[in-house]
């Protein structure tokens, strides 16, 4: 019998205003990311996540040494890249610095590779935006390579070739758990698929447009002899829970306004408008914002679409106070993982 869905959070790590207008400074907010991660490792999740970027508005820039950190804090949660921006990084130095994670947290660390939302990394290390395909695919290629073997012989357009070369050290047993961020591209789908690796589908428009997605992803896997328990897909979502949905709703509003218009290119600068948000956490929109049995309902819902084995839900967004972002998780915990799970549990 399988265990069920797994339950996790990530953060992008976003350098945000209190609820003064003060801004929160990177040191501040890097300290209650650790301590997030303890509250969810206490509270029985299943993995944590940080992201990659590369700006003065957010606080991380190297999830491998974030997450590090978060490792000597927690004892069991998993521990994974929210993404790594392989595009732009050198695939040897990635797998080092996971494998190394990896050693210090004893088998817990996985990376999430994608190509990157957000583009200033590419110009900060000397990358064409033009070749924005052509380096994922590359890159990604040879993480894998390097992954799963000890010596690599390999050669490409954008760095220089390797002959039987070790990478090390080694991680903790076996491989680490490699995730293909995908947002809603086809073709992103298919190589996730076939590379055999597990894939996130970043959940921010209409649920039901991820079903053919799913379907290329495991069409993909099974036309390359790919296992099917390695096929493995994840949600993730914007995310708020409290004790009430009006509570919940009245709470997160202000701050999701104000991400959505400071952080998406569609909102060209204007928050979000309160009959948008409305929309967009009603049953079966985008967003989980509402009471616990209202976050069960449509992480259930999403599971008869998509057959996901992962939820991970993105929190803390808009400058979210802390005590408000850690009663979120505890809820997320204490409410939604246990019915989710019994619910999702297949013999």
């Amino acid at each position: 019998m399988s265990a069920g869905m797994e339950i996790g959070l990530f953060t992008f790590g976003e350098v945000t205003r209190s609820p003064t207008g003060e801004e929160v400074s990177p040191a501040v907010r890097l300290r209650e990311f650790i301590e997030l991660a303890r509250i969810a490792d206490d509270a029985g999740l299943d993995v944590f996540g940080v992201g990659e970027h590369h700006r003065r508005d957010f606080a991380i820039s190297s999830p491998a040494v974030v997450l590090a950190a978060i490792a000597e804090s927690t004892s069991r949660i998993r521990l994974t890249s929210a993404v790594t921006v392989l595009s732009t990084s050198d695939p040897v130095r990635v797998y080092e610095d996971f494998s190394t994670l990896d050693l210090i947290s004893r088998g817990r660390a996985e990376i999430t590779a994608g190509r990157g939302a957000y583009v200033e990394s590419f110009p900060l290390y000397g990358f064409d935006l033009g070749d924005y395909d052509d380096l994922f695919e590359e890159k990604l290629e040879l993480f894998v390579r390097i992954n799963r073997n000890e010596r690599v012989t390999w050669s490409g357009r954008f760095r220089p070739p390797l002959r039987a070369a070790g990478v090390y050290p080694r991680a903790w047993e076996g491989e680490i758990p490699v995730w293909i961020a995908v947002g809603g591209t086809p073709e992103s789908a298919a190589r996730a698929g076939r590379h055999g690796l597990g894939v996130y589908f970043a959940i921010l428009s209409q649920p039901e447009r991820f079903v053919d997605l799913a379907a290329i992803y495991r069409r993909s896997g099974r036309e390359n002899a790919v296992a099917h328990e390695d096929l493995r897909v994840g949600v993730t979502s914007h995310f708020f829970v409290d004790e009430t949905s009006q509570g919940a709703r009245d709470a997160f509003y202000p701050y999701y306004s104000r991400y959505i218009g400071e952080n998406m290119p569609h909102a060209r600068g204007v928050p979000l408008a309160r009959d948008a948000f409305e929309d967009w956490a009603s049953p079966h929109g985008a967003l989980f914002c509402g009471s616990p049995q209202e976050i069960v309902d449509k992480i259930l819902w999403e599971y008869e679409l998509l057959g996901h084995t992962r939820f991970l839900a993105q929190v803390g967004l808009g400058g979210l106070p802390f005590k408000e972002t850690a009663r979120s998780i505890e809820l997320l915990a204490s409410e939604v993982l246990p019915v989710v799970r019994r619910a999702t549990q297949t013999n």
